[in-house]
């Protein structure tokens, strides 16, 4: 990994693109290479264009956390399992990573945790699993409250790490019977120190929760709610911010359960997603939401009026937010770029690729965004980065002029098996 390390101290040398991209009309789009597999996803971008998420390999049954440089993938390794992935926005710009890896120890209890939920069914729960930090090369194993899984998500430039830990504590509000949970999690924020992990409160009734992301103000966002399922549902009965020791309450958007926090700008404005459903808490109905101290959760609504689900990914400094917008079951699914109160297909300011930007997942500072994108010729599912293209002369106009394209199995299989869902768990 030495030669790694040395590529990344190079490109922390190099200028980033002009503060004048941001805005601009159209992106350039590359798609990025794999290792091997047909999956790999751009889930995470910091100011310095490093891009970092996940690649599967030949086969598709097990895939790793990997980093693009200078258009070359780099493998970043496990804690001796077979996957590892990096889910969440880092937004650390110091060239630290977090995520997560399977640690090729059996769970004695047979849980599936929460990291099962995106690495490739046929391994997904072969081991536990912990958060880890990667740094200069070097992939360290983040500590738990005593359980046997953490997760780790968000990351900031002063080495503090969001994410989840399981206590000791079996707890009876987890979903044992469907999900196999047992152990009670708890949201925490590990460092800056190697060995620092440090609980986050909960909302009063709640007993676990998960904290995702993370500004260099040392705000924290997450969820808060009961153990369940240890995935989204009526664990995430509150999204929450975190700030100076208190837990605050975002609101929600009408539903009882999946209110989901993604990302916070370093202005404290937050993007996630939120059900709108009061019916049935379990049941995923979601759209795409903007929170900010002076005027509350924004439901941003969808992109097309056939949409049922959106998510809201990413932000940055810029309030330019990004993310998905997908038709009922996930059967077809747009990237979209979200500014200045209007919502507007990626697909429309794309120039020179053909594919389709499925997922808009991460959005620096420079306004550079990255995601997942479906291959027109293969239907492979790869990751990829969109730059502001100088010159523009404003946004289009949100107008549908990108045909549907519906989305291949192993996407939709990929994304309700992020969310531990079955197709008949969603509404039209």
């Amino acid at each position: 990994m030495h030669s790694l390390s040395c590529m990344v101290i190079a490109a922390l040398c190099l200028a980033a693109p002009s503060m004048a991209a941001w805005g601009q009309s159209h992106y350039s789009v590359s798609p990025l290479p794999a290792l091997g597999g047909t999956f790999s996803s751009g889930n995470s971008i910091d100011d310095l264009g490093l891009v970092s998420g996940v690649s599967n390999f030949r086969g598709d049954t097990y895939g790793h956390a990997a980093l693009w440089l200078n258009g070359s993938v780099h493998d970043l390794g496990t804690l001796g399992g077979l996957n590892s992935d990096i889910q969440w926005p880092v937004k650390s710009n110091t060239g630290v990573l977090a995520g997560i890896a399977q640690t090729g120890k059996p769970d004695p209890l047979g849980e599936s945790w929460s990291c099962s939920g995106f690495f490739p069914g046929a391994t997904a729960a072969s081991s536990t699993c912990l958060g880890f930090v990667w740094t200069w090369g070097h992939m360290r194993a983040l500590p738990t409250l005593g359980g046997n899984n953490g997760f780790a998500a968000g990351a900031n430039d002063l080495g503090q790490v969001t994410g989840w830990a399981e206590t000791a504590f079996h707890d009876p509000t987890c979903d044992t019977a469907n999900s196999g949970q047992v152990l009670q999690f708890r949201p925490v924020i590990w460092g800056p120190g190697p060995n620092q992990v440090r609980e986050l409160p909960l909302e009063v009734g709640d007993t676990s929760g998960a904290a995702t992301a993370i500004n260099d103000r040392g705000q924290a966002v997450g969820i808060s709610g009961i153990c369940d399922q240890a995935v989204g549902r009526y664990t995430a009965r509150h999204a929450v911010l975190w700030q100076r020791g208190t837990v605050i309450d975002l609101g929600n958007l009408g539903g009882v359960a999946w209110h989901t926090p993604m990302a916070i700008n370093l202005q404290g404005h937050v993007a996630g997603f939120s059900n709108v459903s009061a019916s049935d808490g379990g049941t995923l109905h979601e759209h795409a939401f903007l929170w900010t101290p002076g005027s509350g959760m924004q439901d941003l609504g969808t992109l097309y009026p056939d949409d049922v689900h959106s998510q809201a990914t990413g932000i940055n400094a810029r309030d330019q937010v990004v993310g998905l917008s997908c038709t009922a079951h996930f059967a077809s699914c747009h990237a979209f770029l979200w500014q200045n109160g209007a919502m507007t297909d990626l697909n429309a300011l794309m120039t020179g690729y053909d594919g389709l930007l499925a997922q808009a997942l991460d959005i620096n500072d420079e306004g550079v965004i990255t995601g997942l994108a479906v291959d027109a010729a293969s239907g492979k599912q790869v990751a990829f980065v969109a730059r502001p293209v100088n010159g523009g002369s404003g946004y289009h106009s949100s107008a549908r002029t990108i045909p549907d394209v519906a989305m291949p199995d192993a996407m939709r299989t990929q994304l309700l098996r992020r969310l531990k869902l079955d197709r008949a768990s969603l509404v039209p």
